[in-house]
């Protein structure tokens, strides 16, 4: 049996016996008929970075194949702030290889991620999913090469404090029950992102937990592996709904909010990516770092500025980029370095058996490390649009290759120091830093907005509208306004608190 397939919690993939890539509308409807599967939801992505839900209830076996086969028209003037009223009709189609068993429904119920098409029939160009397809295209026709991504999803558990085990403040960092109060929603979360299709690689409680009004903050992260481009995104989606819905179902409340209070760690979405060429990873070559790497993190030292009006899309995004907060503030990158812009972890490219050494009794592993390398992008945050992050990021790396001077670019931007240590003061004033607000983010992508217009990836409408809003919040003085006052803070973050 493919070692894919085997073990896999997808119910649909284990009932099919096929990669979810491969599921057609004939495999949908039978697994529909011999399940007894009486509901059928429609899921997709609008303007405010969550998932809208279209519910129909099977009549028939022709009105299953009708909608399976023509999909539903929705309002696209009620979903995107680009789209005028007066003609709003879009159509929205089930992409099958998305399908997956909802688990909160108590009738049986398969949702299906939607793409959206305008009245021609054609690919919607400013929605979010297709302007991560073309972004991934233009990287493979402009380089050869796959765009591969995995996310780091961070949020905030919040409930009542019952005052036992207290945590260490600020010392979640893979804590263990009963310190770490929210580890079994964390596993059921993850049991669910799994079933529904998620490639997870790990899940673990985070630095940040402190106590507030009798409720405490607990922090976890659950992490991705990585996939195809716009599986990562769609994976993170669902998987955002899920944690929200398990929330909602067990009495807590949930946020991906960047920032929570001052002093305590905020919750980023970090995005780890790599490039595949025929099934291997180019990151690396004889053991470090490849040419193809360098070129890719040449282009987002040079997007960077940009990709903020993608990643940290309110107010609060740029109250967690502040130093000493584990998050970036400079234009840099470097090894396994937590206070830069762009990371390089830990790599397993030691020549050592780790296994064996652990483990005597087991023979040499040869397993080939090389596919774990990836490069990390540390500035976005729960805020962002996912699609439109991991679209921007795809433009930055290939734009890495179209830069004749990438690989000089790529050496002046390394450090290896914490920037942030004082006897580092005269590297860090050297550095480029990112904006400082929301307005700044704006300035920055009009500036830079041809890099991702080009192609056609992202559409000048799209471009104008994530200007506009990111405008509309007059914040430019706002971080310094504000501080560390932290009653001023809690404001703005109830403002935002259900952001993305």
């Amino acid at each position: 049996m493919n070692k894919e397939l085997e073990m896999c919690p997808n119910k649909l993939v284990a009932a099919l016996g096929k990669p979810s890539k491969e599921f057609t509308k004939a495999d949908i409807i039978s697994y529909i008929k011999q399940n007894d599967i009486r509901m059928v939801n429609f899921m997709y992505p609008a303007g405010d970075g969550r998932l809208k839900t279209l519910n129909f209830v099977i009549n028939n076996a022709a009105y299953l194949d009708a909608i399976l086969t023509c999909g539903e028209r929705v309002d696209g003037s009620s979903l995107f702030p680009f789209i005028e009223a007066g003609s709003s009709d879009l159509y929205v189609l089930p992409r099958f290889s998305t399908a997956f068993l909802d688990p909160f429904a108590e009738i049986p119920t398969l949702s299906m991620l939607c793409s959206y098409f305008n009245k021609d029939g054609e690919p919607l160009e400013s929605s979010p999913e297709n302007t991560l397809r073309k972004a991934c295209r233009s990287f493979n026709e402009v380089t050869g090469m796959e765009f591969q991504a995995m996310g780091e999803l961070e949020y905030y558990v919040i409930a009542p404090d019952a005052g036992m085990f207290p945590a260490t403040d600020q010392k979640g960092y893979h804590e263990s029950a009963p310190y770490a109060k929210f580890n079994e929603f964390r596993t059921r979360c993850m049991a669910y992102i799994a079933q529904a299709g998620g490639q997870i690689k790990y899940g673990h409680s985070e630095v940040g937990n402190f106590t507030i009004d009798g409720k405490i903050y607990e922090q976890n992260e659950i992490e991705f592996l990585p996939v195809n481009a716009e599986d990562a995104a769609d994976q993170l989606m669902i998987a955002k709904w899920i944690i929200r819905n398990l929330g909602y179902q067990m009495g807590y409340d949930i946020t991906f909010a960047p920032k929570i209070t001052a002093g305590k760690a905020g919750s980023g979405l970090h995005v780890h990516m790599r490039i595949v060429k025929d099934g291997q990873n180019q990151m690396l070559d004889g053991g470090v770092l490849s040419a193809t790497a360098r070129r890719a993190i040449a282009g987002m030292m040079e997007l960077a500025p940009s990709i903020t009006a993608f990643g940290n899309t309110n107010p609060t995004s740029y109250f967690r980029l502040v130093p000493h907060q584990e998050a970036p503030t400079n234009i840099c990158w470097g090894d396994r370095n937590r206070s830069v812009l762009v990371r390089v972890p830990l790599g397993w490219a030691a020549k050592s058996d780790m296994c064996k050494i652990a483990n005597p009794l087991e023979a040499e592993s040869n397993y080939d490390t090389t596919q774990k390398q990836t490069v990390e992008m540390r500035s976005p945050d729960g805020s962002a649009d996912i699609y439109q992050l991991i679209a921007g990021l795809a433009v930055a790396c290939r734009y890495g290759f179209e830069l004749d001077n990438a690989l000089d670019i790529a050496e002046k931007t390394y450090v290896n120091v914490n920037i942030h240590q004082k006897e580092n003061a005269d590297k860090l004033n050297a550095l480029a830093c990112l904006p400082d607000s929301c307005e700044a983010s704006a300035d920055c992508i009009e500036r830079q907005r041809a890099a991702f217009e080009k192609y056609n990836v992202f559409s000048p409408a799209m471009i104008d509208g994530i200007i506009k809003k990111l405008r509309s919040y007059g914040d430019r003085t706002l971080r310094a306004d504000i501080g560390t006052n932290q009653e001023e803070m809690l404001k703005l973050v109830n403002r935002y608190f259900h952001c993305g």
